[in-house]
């Protein structure tokens, strides 16, 4: 959500040397870019790297889709799960070791590229596991991971996102195929993208970054790992997290920034920023977040959700967000009654 601001104020974007960008619910949604990213994007000079948790194409076969959706991509500029997942395995066994796959030929490459030997059966004594997304996924191959890591098998999750945001909607993602592995097993798998750090540890040496801005679609996956390495965050509200979610946020996947879409990358960063703004008061009373519109406009939508995301954060112990008269009920309808 942006709000305008002062002409000739520096750009979003022109306060960070690198955007390391989210695909999936940032950038595109399946086959289909999202409206106005490429445009978005497309408007600054600075560095873009695209950092996904999708363990399931390989570097290439990502830049290419993100060429052919016409976003300006090198192989190199894409920093995949799968990469990070090789790199936890590579530094924890012997070179040439057994590595069962739960997942696409990508990640079985990116498994030989790390020098270890992607097998899928348990027969052939895989030393670990590492498991991404795949459409395929099914019975067979997850029985072959439960014997190996119930053997002791070193096990490595890409991602543990319960969903994967398509052009139909959420489907189950590959953190839904950890959870039935993690029942059968009763263990738990090291993680390689985000939240945890790894992935963005990987992207942040790849990029050489001084000041990066990791931007991306979703609470507990983008923002909770740049909040893992200590860099800012912008939140584009063109995915999964919604208005409720932020107001609801652990501080641990609290962004720097929230805005309707990457536009918000070619505007003033105060337009962006999470804090009160002129003409809205917002009160904690007897448990409500109580928005009153002193001199705002309904229209200013987001000026009010800011104010009240402010708010939010400083009580979370908040019932529910009300307005105390008909312009504030207008701007804020989306989060009236319980949120």
């Amino acid at each position: 959500m942006t709000s305008t601001g002062s002409a000739g104020a520096t750009a979003l974007r022109d306060e960070y040397d690198v955007l390391l960008l989210d695909l999936d619910g940032t950038v595109y949604q399946g086959p289909h870019a999202i409206p106005g990213a490429r445009e978005a994007l497309e408007a600054g000079t600075g560095r873009q790297f695209y950092v996904t948790n999708n363990a399931s194409r390989t570097p290439s076969e990502v830049a290419q889709h993100l060429r052919d959706l016409g976003f300006a991509a090198a192989d190199d500029d894409v920093v995949t799960s799968s990469q990070s997942a090789a790199r936890l395995l590579a530094e924890r066994l012997e070179p040439g070791a057994a590595v069962l796959v739960v997942g696409t030929e990508a990640l079985a490459g990116e498994i030989e590229q790390a020098g270890l030997t992607p097998v899928r059966r348990f027969e052939d004594a895989p030393v670990a596991v590492v498991q991404g997304h795949n459409p395929d996924t099914g019975w067979r191959i997850l029985a072959e991971a439960t014997l190996a890591i119930r053997s002791g098998a070193v096990w490595v999750a890409s991602n543990v996102d319960t969903t994967l945001p398509t052009e139909r909607g959420l489907v189950l993602g590959n953190g839904s195929m950890v959870a039935a592995l993690r029942t059968a097993t009763g263990q738990a798998p090291l993680v390689a993208g985000k939240p945890a750090a790894p992935l963005m540890e990987d992207a942040l040496r790849r990029s050489r970054a001084d000041r990066p801005l990791v931007v991306g679609d979703r609470l507990d996956t983008d923002i909770a790992g740049a909040n893992a390495v200590g860099v800012d965050s912008l939140l584009v509200l063109t995915g999964v997290s919604t208005p409720a979610d932020l107001l609801r946020a652990d501080a641990s996947h609290r962004p720097t920034y929230v805005a309707h879409s990457l536009d918000a990358l070619n505007a003033p960063s105060a337009g962006a920023r999470i804090a009160p703004r002129a003409g809205w008061r917002v009160e904690f009373e007897s448990g409500d977040l109580v928005v009153h519109a002193d001199g705002a406009v309904s229209t200013d939508r987001a000026g009010a959700f800011l104010s009240v995301l402010a708010a939010a954060w400083r009580h979370p112990e908040f019932v529910r967000v009300r307005a105390a008269d008909d312009t504030a009920r207008t701007a804020t309808a989306v989060l009236s009654g319980d949120i």
